[in-house]
């Protein structure tokens, strides 16, 4: 273990060296490894994560995350370069849609927009009207002007949102998240039998009926804030293991219980504090997005970063 110990912390110090000398920041998901959220100057849901890559003056950008995340960096910032760890690291639920389906929907409805969760390819983001993400969803749907809205890839998200905006016509795609959507109601209710004075958390891309159960439902970073704020000293979280490493490290006098083992994406898993040194000092998983694809989906991103205001 003390020899395991040396060879992270030289690790962390190589890294700390050649994002000063690449002029580079890293970003990093909650739901990748601890130590990898550890050396990342940035750590967040997508959302936040969407808004630095967008702030950051850094040079090269390292996105500690899947696939999605690094296209839509290197989308809002086309003149840096936008480095992967791990290439392979994607998001099953991305693909879960088509842009015929959302062809097809616009031609059965006139008044319609296409509301993109950001949990999305970057060609699907060329036909939607409005990227979103679980933070700020209901917020952006409220604001748009058409009555019909078409949610894309993530039916459970999209379903929370029409519980929220029911002055909306909401029509779902049939995507959805494989861990968030694992969750089931019935070992819900077991782990608050088991732990009756815990608050249960729960992120809105389960199902509705884990939904129903909940104290509180809101994206990683307000499942985060909530437990800070909420009066309550236990917690079960509805959501992907990697947000316990902030809960605990912010939060050292409350305690969280996982509401079901095995709730870890196993692409976010992948990205590693080895394959974050690599990508810094050889330049590996470079994101390219042409030209056609970046300006069309660049809308939707900018849209949601003016209507989340």
């Amino acid at each position: 273990m003390k020899r395991k110990g040396i060879a992270m912390e030289l690790i962390e110090k190589e890294i700390a060296r050649l994002k000063e000398e690449r002029r580079a920041v890293i970003l990093a998901h909650y739901y990748v490894p601890d130590d990898v959220q550890r050396v990342a100057d940035y750590v967040g849901d997508s959302f936040y994560l969407s808004k630095k890559a967008k702030e950051t003056d850094a040079q090269t950008i390292v996105f500690a995350g899947v696939r999605f995340m690094g296209e839509s960096a290197k989308i809002l910032n086309p003149q840096k370069r936008v480095l992967m760890p791990d290439s392979t690291a994607d998001c099953p639920m991305a693909h879960m849609v088509t842009a015929k389906a959302v062809e097809d929907m616009r031609r059965q409805y006139d008044d319609l927009a296409v509301v993109c969760y950001v949990n999305s390819t970057a060609e699907i983001k060329t036909h939607s009207d409005v990227c979103v993400t679980s933070s700020n969803a209901v917020h952006i749907v409220k604001k748009l002007p058409q009555r019909n809205i078409f949610f894309i890839p993530d039916k459970n998200l999209g379903h929370y949102v029409s519980t929220q905006v029911p002055e909306k016509h909401i029509l779902c795609n049939d995507g959805y998240c494989p861990r968030h959507n694992g969750v089931r109601p019935d070992v819900v209710r077991a782990c608050k039998e088991q732990h009756p004075k815990a608050l249960f958390l729960v992120h809105p891309e389960c199902p509705e009926e884990v939904l129903a159960l909940a104290d509180y439902i809101g994206s990683t970073a307000g499942i985060i804030e909530y437990a800070g704020k909420a009066g309550a000293d236990e917690f079960i979280i509805g959501t992907e293991d990697g947000v316990m490493y902030e809960l605990t490290k912010r939060y050292p006098e409350k305690t969280f219980y996982s509401v079901m083992e095995g709730r870890v994406c196993e692409d976010m898993k992948k990205v590693t504090l080895e394959k974050v040194l690599q990508c810094l000092r050889d330049g590996t998983g470079e994101i390219t997005v042409s030209d056609e694809v970046r300006e069309k989906a660049l809308r939707s991103l900018d849209r949601m970063l003016e209507l989340a205001e």
